[in-house]
């Protein structure tokens, strides 16, 4: 395999892994606790997924031969509170995500060597994904974070429980040895 199909592989592999962090986070919390926020100046969880799903269907939308950023897109109201259900809530999210992932999967090897734009400004192929990976990547982390302070003794946690390191890295070892 070539280093640029397994880069389009790992790609998409943590592409779906931040999702599925995101899922598994949306689907602990009630709609209340979709719109707490800490401050006014802050954002809640529902006003995140509303700006990275606008975000990614301008991003991803004909990704290789438009700008990233559409004429449609209206950034401002992203980060207005208007989704008033959890349903909305997963179905922007998920709306968000399936424009992303269709359009990772669709890439070749060749558009690898392409360029693209984003406001008029010029970026590799790589680039322009690896630029969306950190966006996501600080946003979703955002939205674990405020669930985890809303949930308190409830959370569940999505990683190595504390105090299991140890016994984690051994059940790992012992499921990859050979």
């Amino acid at each position: 395999m070539s280093i640029e199909q397994t880069y389009l592989n790992v790609i998409l592999k943590r592409f779906k892994s931040m999702k599925e962090l995101g899922d598994k986070t949306l689907c602990q919390l009630n709609n209340e606790q979709l719109h707490w926020a800490f401050n006014e100046e802050s954002n809640s969880i529902a006003v995140i997924v509303k700006h990275v799903a606008g975000n990614m269907i301008s991003r991803w939308t004909d990704f290789l031969t438009t700008d990233g950023e559409k004429a449609t897109r209206n950034r401002d109201d992203e980060f207005t509170d208007s989704l008033q259900t959890i349903e909305e809530v997963i179905t922007v999210w998920e709306q968000g995500w399936q424009v992303c992932l269709d359009a990772l999967q669709g890439l070749t090897e060749v558009d690898l060597q392409r360029v693209v734009t984003i406001r008029g400004e010029q970026h590799s192929v790589i680039d322009a994904i690896e630029r969306q990976m950190v966006h996501y990547s600080q946003h979703v982390g955002q939205i674990v974070y405020i669930a985890k302070q809303v949930k308190g003794s409830e959370w569940q946690t999505l990683s190595v429980p504390k105090g299991q390191s140890q016994a984690f890295t051994e059940s790992m070892l012992k499921k990859h040895q050979r």
